[in-house]
């Protein structure tokens, strides 16, 4: 406790020597915590939000999960998957518990004089409701007959609902997509928005109304849910990816025609940019730790310099190499620690602003400024270690002498 109050005493007397020198720690333990919290509110929203697939569910489609150029120039040569496909697997696969198919365009939707540019429009068939978990806040989704017979009935989802159909229930009403009026039988429950982007601008269609006016070129996805679950996943994936390798006539040694996607796939590429993307960072705020590091050692070897005739007098008095270790050790573990509270302290303002003013959102948890701390007192009790063992080894009667 001695050499603690002695410490913090050195430093009382030095506070812009102090301030300027725990600028270094500061901006590190900062840039530390604010990618930390952002990385780590990210994985969470992407994970509860971003991924939807159920973990049951597998999606075949053209593309797959793309994460090279390369990848993405090799899928657009591949052929669309059709409604022949979907009704192949749908006949064909026997560990499928059910088999949907759903495709996707954007259009301006209206009612009168409201008009919405860029609703996203989702033709699906009636299975997508269980097989993507849709949530229905009220009204009801459509029917497979429904769906059968070309159906002119929609779901909306509430940022369309709140633009043609203010303070009105929209249940029975009409509206326009493409050339056609089409009634309103449901409601989607609200979203919310992923990374700034709105989930619900959206209007869902019987697929064989989206293919009637969009025509039946568009591209196909086929989701397929296997009889044993999670479980089931890869002889299910099996069995689908043979029916249509099948269908392509492709050779068993050529790579598959088609993408395929499930939501632990999806996670593991979003984790694997993340964590590229949190090693960058980390190694820049590294590099202001070190700086920092590199400041405190050299202060206080400048300290040791200014204070030996202070040692010498410490050591007559029967001061032990150890008390001068520990005073000059802890003077540097204090200047580290207090730029670990002023960084944690500045990152989680600089979280929160991140948050506010950007669609990114940020996680700050006890584990993390317990971190944050952790990396200060140690970058002082490294950087201080050498000017104390200097200051402990000089000879008393030398320092007694200097002047």
């Amino acid at each position: 406790m001695e050499s603690l109050a002695i410490a913090a005493a050195a430093l009382r007397a030095h506070k812009m020597r102090s301030v300027l020198t725990l600028l270094g720690v500061i901006i590190g333990v900062m840039t530390v915590v604010v990618v930390v919290s952002i990385t780590s509110g990210l994985n969470k929203y992407v994970a509860e939000k971003l991924f939807q697939l159920s973990p049951d569910v597998l999606i075949f489609d053209r593309f797959g999960i793309i994460t090279s150029r390369d990848e993405f120039l090799e899928a657009l040569k591949r052929k669309q998957l059709d409604m022949d496909d979907y009704e192949a697997v749908s006949e064909l696969c026997r560990s499928c518990d059910l088999v949907g198919a759903g495709s996707n365009n954007r259009l301006a939707v209206r009612r009168g004089s409201h008009r919405m540019p860029g609703t996203l429009i989702r033709g699906v068939t009636a299975s997508i409701a269980d097989l993507m978990n849709l949530d229905i806040e009220y009204g009801r989704f459509f029917t497979p007959n429904e769906n059968a017979h070309a159906a002119l009935t929609v779901i909306l989802g509430t940022d369309v609902r709140d633009e043609l159909f203010p303070g009105q229930d929209p249940i029975g009403r009409k509206v326009w997509v493409g050339g056609n009026p089409m009634t309103v039988i449901g409601m989607l429950r609200k979203q919310g928005s992923v990374l700034g982007q709105s989930q619900d601008n959206l209007l869902i269609m019987p697929l064989n109304t989206f293919r009637k006016e969009f025509g039946n070129r568009q591209n196909l996805n086929i989701f397929v849910r296997p009889l044993t679950g999670v479980a089931g996943l890869q002889s299910t994936e099996d069995e689908v990816r043979t029916i249509l390798r099948t269908r392509r006539h492709t050779l068993f040694n050529a790579k598959d025609p088609f993408g395929v996607v499930t939501a632990a796939a999806a996670q593991q590429v979003w984790r694997g940019i993340s964590a590229g993307a949190f090693a960058l960072m980390f190694f820049v705020s590294g590099i202001s730790l070190i700086v920092g590091g590199i400041v405190i050692m050299n202060i206080m070897l400048v300290s040791v310099v200014e204070r030996t005739r202070e040692i010498g007098i410490r050591r007559a008095a029967g001061a032990r190499r150890r008390d001068i270790l520990s005073q000059f050790l802890l003077e540097a573990v204090l200047l580290g620690l207090v730029g670990g509270i002023i960084g944690v302290v500045a990152g989680w303002g600089g979280a929160k602003a991140v948050e506010s003013f950007s669609p990114m959102p940020t996680q700050i948890t006890t584990g993390l400024v317990l971190i944050g701390l952790t990396i200060s007192v140690l970058t002082g009790a490294l950087a201080g270690f050498i000017p104390a063992r200097k200051a402990a080894t000089i000879p008393p009667v030398e320092a007694l002498r200097y002047e």
